[in-house]
């Protein structure tokens, strides 16, 4: 398919415990899709390798990075560690001619949307308060403090819900999955990359 260089850019939010990491997975299953790894300041979980989901970087390097002009955004998370998404991601994509997955808070999401407005927003939306704590608690990652903090974040991220171009409701992980999906197939097949395709059909037709 004949498409332009500049790679559609899909942003992926949602509270912790709300399973957009693994949504996020399933929009990467769609071809010619690459993920934006995230640098953080925090260190990483027992169960965490660096360059997955996370390049785990030091205080001085982002500090670098940033007086470099090397992110599309950065914040500091709860008052502690900062995250932020390097630009080179949408050079490789570019380079590489693929689209773009970014997971990232609601702060991030409205930065890079006034860089990037044709960014597609997507929210994860857990079904219940009740459920999104249970989950958390499941992980057993956090003291109670943690807990208070990561839900009060949670009710805070919501408020800008109305923010975002789609929102997908997070009950079944199945049907959730197919969603993401579709939203990715269907960005596609509107984005105007493929005027040229579609005129060279058109042409074809003696139109």
């Amino acid at each position: 398919m004949a498409r332009s260089n500049e790679p559609l850019v899909f942003i992926i939010s949602g509270p912790s415990g709300s399973g957009k990491s693994t949504l996020v997975e399933r929009i990467l299953e769609l071809p010619d899709m690459m993920f934006s790894v995230s640098a953080t300041t925090r260190p990483p979980r027992a169960t965490e390798s660096n360059g997955k989901w996370y390049n785990f970087i030091s205080e001085e390097e982002f500090e670098r990075m940033i007086a470099a002009d090397e992110f599309l955004e950065h914040a500091c998370v709860f008052g502690k560690h900062r995250y932020g998404t390097p630009r080179k991601w949408l050079a490789e994509a570019r380079a590489r001619h693929c689209d773009l997955v970014l997971e990232i808070d609601v702060q991030g999401a409205e930065q890079v949307k006034k860089k990037i407005p044709s960014a597609f927003l997507i929210f994860i939306l857990p079904p219940s308060r009740q459920d999104l704590e249970s989950r958390i608690r499941a992980r057993a990652q956090d003291s109670e403090e943690a807990i208070a903090r990561r839900m009060d974040r949670a009710r805070q991220e919501m408020l800008r819900v109305t923010d975002y171009d789609y929102i997908v409701i997070n009950d079944d992980l199945e049907r959730a999955g197919r969603e993401v999906q579709a939203i990715g197939s269907a960005a596609r097949s509107r984005s105007a990359r493929n005027e040229r395709r579609v005129r060279a059909i058109l042409e074809s037709f003696g139109g």
